[in-house]
């Protein structure tokens, strides 16, 4: 069995056991919809995980996908009587093809000029969401209708905790199977050095075209079950801030890892809610645990974990 392999069969073992574990530990409709909401955000930092981690490319504006996805999934019945479902395939695609379209002439920078880019990007989208009222609902929001499956109304923590954990786990899944793949190395190889990748035949280009798309949907569709879930998006979803905390959740957890992503993800979703004991300090504590983190752990928290576990065994 390849160490790639096992890395798969232990990532995917450990999140099925996590996701069993969690409603006979924390039972409560709190805990699970908070839950359902780290599995959420870590759908959409995976995607991130895939881009900045494995390809190098920097994004400060992959909320805006996310936020595509969440306001295509409210408006699609509304205006135009899609059934919610429906609405948020569309907005997956839509997601899809605007980074198809302007991930060719962003992804020709590099360094600061792309993280700038991107953030242009992700701003256009949110300012786009806030000014056009009559169709998004300004900076009210809008509410999202509730979706129904066959007759069967999809209501309820418990039910969106076991949606949200299964879209993950099979997206994580994907993620996995890319980073084990001959594009997976594609991408390990243009991170490291473009020049050198290219020098041994990898398409430079299309490589960084093909995870920037990927990036892109897993936002949407993270954004979508949001909207779902939730039955009511803002602009928020959209935001520069949103975009910044899905970039901490990726280096948190560990760039490059996938299982990093999702320890990123559920650390930053849980952490707020428990340090709402601070009250006005919240935020501070909040920054002040996240320097810790880097400093001690500066290869992000699962492979630094992981690192020191291997040092202890040759020790």
């Amino acid at each position: 069995m390849s160490p790639g392999t096992r890395t798969k069969i232990a990532v995917l073992g450990v999140l099925l056991l996590v996701l069993l574990l969690v409603p006979i530990l924390l039972p409560s409709a709190f805990h699970l919809r908070v839950a359902a909401l780290v599995w959420i955000n870590a759908t959409a930092a995976l995607g991130l995980a895939l881009l900045m981690g494995q390809a190098g490319q920097v994004s400060l504006g992959h909320a805006g996908f996310m936020g595509i996805g969440a306001y295509a999934t409210a408006l699609g019945p509304k205006h135009l009587g899609l059934d919610p479902l429906a609405s948020m395939a569309l907005g997956t695609l839509a997601a899809g093809l605007l980074a198809l379209l302007v991930g060719r002439p962003i992804l020709r920078l590099k360094g600061h000029y792309l993280a700038v880019a991107t953030l242009g990007l992700g701003i256009l989208v949110h300012l786009v969401i806030v000014s056009e009222v009559p169709i998004t609902g300004g900076p009210d929001g809008i509410q999202v209708p509730r979706l129904e499956f066959l007759g069967w109304r999809l209501v309820g923590p418990e039910l969106w905790y076991g949606i949200t954990g299964t879209v993950l786990l099979l997206a994580a899944w994907l993620a996995l199977n890319l980073e084990d793949s001959a594009t997976g190395r594609a991408l390990r190889a243009l991170h490291d050095s473009e020049i050198a990748a290219s020098v041994v035949g990898v398409d430079v280009a299309r490589h960084k075209l093909v995870v920037f798309v990927i990036a892109a949907v897993y936002a949407a569709i993270a954004g979508g079950l949001f909207a779902l879930f939730n039955r009511f998006v803002t602009p928020d979803v959209a935001g520069f801030l949103r975009s910044i905390e899905l970039v901490t959740m990726v280096v948190i957890g560990g760039m490059g890892s996938i299982a990093g992503a999702i320890v990123g993800a559920a650390l930053l979703t849980v952490l707020p809610q428990a340090l709402t004991l601070f009250h006005e300090y919240e935020h501070a504590v909040l920054g002040f645990l996240i320097i810790l983190f880097m400093v001690f752990l500066r290869q992000g928290i699962v492979p630094g974990l992981a690192g020191l576990l291997a040092r202890r065994r040759l020790a």
